[in-house]
């Protein structure tokens, strides 16, 4: 018994598949959408676990920043006195904090002191910074051994730092003065530290000290990933040292150079140990910066409102300087100039 075989063509072909394509199931391989539909758990998969891995890092910057930035911002508009920490009582004040902190003449001497020691700290600092990162750039012997040596400044505690140095600009006793005295530049010594025209100098002067340390380090660090070929060239074309660093050096040094200045400057700004250290914000408080006004504010008068506001005052200017700063330099980011 034979059976009948339909002629050649005359096979009904597969109906197509609603997307339009030839239907994949009869080879065995997934079409595209199939692929897509396969991907999708995959990448939330991957999301999830991105999510996993931030979640620690958000919950401390939660529960150690964020918290404490609100409370302090509450604070500054509450009555928030010793008696408070016993009876949870701190009745809001609205607008009064804010009112006396910016009424005192003492809050604007102090914001006019800070820029005077941020700015003056970050020029010395970074000046020298870079002027020893350079020369030591150049291999030399006991160029390690010197660098180490030079470290010591930064890795001392700032109080000890300011308490030798208070030793070192005593007026009748220092050794600055004696030296001075000895090659005939002062005559009856220099009051470093109890004049109120020169206190704020000698402060700006011991911070630099201790700053030049970490600004060398992090700018030496940073020349040498310049690569050297690129000195070579300049070489070649004639370009004299100082065309070279102004062409070469500081274009690939400037995103090193951002994150020194940033660092520098919130370190500076609210610096409070070096300058209770030193002078106590005296003489006639003309020392007094913003972190020492927080300080005598909150923990000798006690009014830790008016001390919340000229903390967020220093919160605001911090954030104002870091967002300008890298917006400017954010090109120079992306690009690794």
């Amino acid at each position: 018994m034979t059976t009948a075989v339909p002629p050649a063509g005359s096979l009904d072909p597969a109906p197509p598949s609603p997307s339009g394509s030839s239907s994949s199931s009869s080879t065995g391989v997934p079409g595209k959408n199939a692929r897509t539909t396969l991907k999708k758990p995959r990448r939330d998969g991957h999301s999830l676990l991105r999510w996993l891995f931030v979640l620690p890092a958000l919950l401390y910057i939660t529960l150690f920043f964020g918290y404490p930035l609100v409370r302090n911002v509450v604070m500054s508009f509450q009555r928030y006195t010793p008696t408070t920490y016993f009876t949870g009582e701190a009745p809001f004040t609205g607008l009064d904090n804010w009112r006396a902190v910016f009424s005192n003449e003492l809050f604007a001497d102090s914001l006019w002191h800070t820029a005077v020691f941020t700015v003056g700290s970050l020029t010395g600092q970074f000046t020298i910074g870079l002027a020893l990162a350079v020369f030591f750039s150049r291999r030399f012997r006991l160029s390690g051994a010197i660098r180490a040596v030079l470290l010591l400044p930064w890795l001392v505690p700032m109080v000890v730092s300011a308490v030798v140095w208070r030793r070192v600009l005593d007026q009748d006793h220092g050794i600055l003065n004696t030296a001075l005295q000895a090659v005939g530049l002062a005559d009856g010594g220099v009051p470093w530290l109890s004049s109120p025209s020169v206190a704020l100098l000698s402060a700006i002067m011991v911070n630099i000290w201790i700053g030049i340390p970490f600004n060398m380090v992090i700018l030496y660090g940073g020349l040498q990933e310049i690569p050297r070929e690129l000195y070579e060239a300049a070489s070649l074309d004639g370009a004299s040292p100082w065309r070279t660093f102004r062409s070469v050096t500081l274009p690939l040094l400037r995103p090193v150079i951002t994150v020194v200045l940033v660092l520098g400057f919130m370190s500076t700004v609210k610096i409070l140990d070096l300058i209770l250290a030193l002078t106590s914000g005296g003489p006639a408080d003309s020392t007094q910066t913003l972190g020492t006004v927080t300080y005598q504010l909150s923990f000798l008068q006690l009014d830790f409102g008016q001390g919340a506001v000229v903390g967020n005052v220093l919160i605001v200017i911090s954030a104002v300087f870091a967002v300008l700063y890298l917006r400017a330099n954010r090109a120079d980011f992306g690009t690794g100039k």
